[in-house]
């Protein structure tokens, strides 16, 4: 995907560095010069020195084909600025870090489609949104030592009719995620899920598993059929 990333900050300075070892295309607009060129000399990306809350910053970061825009400035006006420019632009994807929760309508009015809370500004949190928007975390499991999250099953999806036994011993299924619930969409039913449980399309999957796992589970239960 090709991002970009407003503020390199502590945080910005990690998700650049993540989302390159991911293989992504990232750009990054940063107000300081010094840090511009010592993130450039660090990961060799490209950075742009400007206010990414300027359309013409934005448009020189390549916003008109960007996927996703990633806001963590640390001006909440600056933030919403910035988002509001993307949506003029047509980015699909704006994430953005909400710093005063009393700004969260103004973020989404902005068209922020994924709002990262100070509470909970997590790094792995703010990758999975950009990679993987189709799961949302639902609640932190033993001190955050791991998560429960929910997976929409996609039309088409390689995994449908399969059982839940039939899955898990996939080896590109994780061992370290586990099935704990699956909401049936078409009949409203929730099912506590046993080996012989089949998915089928648009049902919503619960699953327990650490952070850095859920990514290659969803990409398994969301891989749709060529």
């Amino acid at each position: 995907m090709y991002v970009i990333v407003a503020g390199a900050g502590i945080i910005g300075r990690q998700i650049t560095k993540m989302l390159v070892e991911n293989g992504h295309d990232v750009v990054v607009i940063e107000k300081n010069t010094e840090i511009c060129e010592s993130l450039y000399a660090e990961t060799g990306v490209l950075t742009i020195n400007g206010n990414a809350s300027d359309i013409a910053v934005l448009e020189k970061a390549g916003a008109l084909k960007a996927d996703v825009v990633i806001s963590l400035m640390g001006s909440s006006a600056d933030n919403i600025a910035c988002s509001l420019m993307a949506k003029s632009l047509g980015v699909p994807n704006i994430v953005s870090r909400l710093r005063d929760p009393k700004y969260s309508e103004a973020y989404r009015l902005a068209g922020v489609t994924s709002i990262v809370r100070m509470a909970d500004l997590i790094v792995n949190q703010i990758m999975m949104e950009v990679e993987q928007p189709k799961v949302k975390k639902i609640i932190a499991l033993g001190g955050g030592s791991a998560d429960i999250y929910s997976v929409k099953i996609p039309a088409g999806a390689k995994c449908v009719d399969m059982s839940v036994q039939d899955i898990v011993k996939k080896r590109s299924f994780p061992e370290e995620c586990v099935f704990i619930g699956i909401y049936k969409e078409e009949t409203g039913d929730f099912h506590i899920p046993r080996g012989s449980n089949t998915l089928s399309e648009g049902d919503t999957v619960f699953l327990a598993s650490k952070s850095q796992f859920i990514k290659k589970a969803t990409d398994y239960l969301t891989e749709t059929k060529k």
